[in-house]
């Protein structure tokens, strides 16, 4: 046994012979007194840092922190006084009916009373929709749930609904609608992810050319969702669009050379990679005059390119500078 399990074993054996002891010097209901009493003492404590805290956010629930407050401070001074012991049960059971209402409460905090007390499918038939949703969902009826989100028009709520039910075609769609109807290319990806889950990499590449237009770095990642459907036309074309952007990019910055070079080796075109690689290691050997460790790319360019003499010598300069350093 470890020093904490002994120390906590200890602080035990001390409360019970504690308790013993005052009940045999001063009878039990002095020790419930007692115990009952330090509750209500700590609940008083949390109530006043609520009251607290609540006052400086303007809360509304202030109001019961305060009402908690005195109902706790009451109770306090019946254990001490003990004039009406009943009225401590009515306090305790008070707390205990609040603290089941508050659960009662928390677990469905956007449906009033009456939503509460009805079911889902009467709450669908009342055209409660966003009420019966959440009916179906804490049952775990996506499916259903996510029907009643789209006559509410949550769709966002629906898409999720569908995805935990694992109907991804149907999440596909939903994300698709609002994407077209918030003109936000952001679920056009998230349309794009559903349609993968669900197996249907056609509509997943169509999705998500939608939102390489506005992200054009997607535009291989398009290109491979078309080569998995089998559509190699455009699966091609998405390539072109690719190219497109890291050419501009190449121009700019020249370590995109190396990407212009595999988009071109991906299209056929082992001529203009050839080229494309060429640029690349033109970009390296600039940047080896400040930094020689890209003397190493030099060289594995080089390499790749059959350049068997000059990946030597370039590999041979990039081991000597590193004796060197």
């Amino acid at each position: 046994m470890n020093r904490v399990n002994s120390a906590l074993l200890a602080m035990i054996v001390f409360i019970i012979l504690l308790i013993i002891g005052l009940s045999y010097s001063f009878g039990f209901i002095f020790v419930i007194r007692i115990i009952v009493g330090l509750i209500y003492l700590l609940a008083i404590l949390i109530f006043g840092l609520l009251i607290a805290v609540l006052l400086y956010i303007k809360s509304p629930y202030t109001i019961l922190s305060f009402i908690g407050l005195i109902l706790s401070a009451y109770a306090l001074y019946q254990c001490y006084t003990w004039k009406n012991p009943e009225h401590i049960v009515y306090v305790t059971i008070i707390f205990i009916l609040a603290v089941i209402v508050g659960f009662w409460y928390i677990s469905e905090p956007e449906l009033n009373i009456f939503e509460r007390l009805r079911s889902a499918e009467s709450l669908e038939k009342m055209g409660r929709y966003k009420a019966s949703a959440r009916k179906y969902e804490k049952v775990k009826d996506f499916d259903k749930a996510a029907e009643m989100y789209k006559k509410a028009g949550m769709l966002e709520s629906a898409a999720w609904c569908y995805e935990k039910a694992g109907l991804y075609d149907k999440a596909g769609e939903v994300y698709e609608k609002i994407a077209e109807e918030k003109g936000d290319s952001y679920y056009w990806r998230e349309a794009c992810e559903a349609w993968k889950k669900a197996g249907n990499y056609e509509r997943g590449a169509r999705a998500l050319e939608r939102y390489a237009k506005d992200e054009p770095w997607y535009w291989e990642d398009v290109a491979e969702l078309y080569e998995r459907a089998g559509n190699f036309k455009e699966r091609n074309k998405a390539l072109r669009s690719a190219l497109e952007y890291y050419l501009k990019e190449a121009e700019e910055e020249g370590i995109f050379w190396e990407d212009v070079a595999k988009l071109y080796e991906k299209l056929g075109e082992s001529d203009m990679a050839k080229k494309a690689m060429i640029k690349f290691i033109e970009y390296c050997k600039r940047e080896a005059e400040r930094d020689k460790n890209w003397l190493k790319y030099v060289a594995e360019v080089y390499e790749r390119l059959g350049m068997k003499e000059k990946a030597k010598k370039a590999m041979e300069e990039y081991e000597r500078w590193r004796i060197d350093k």
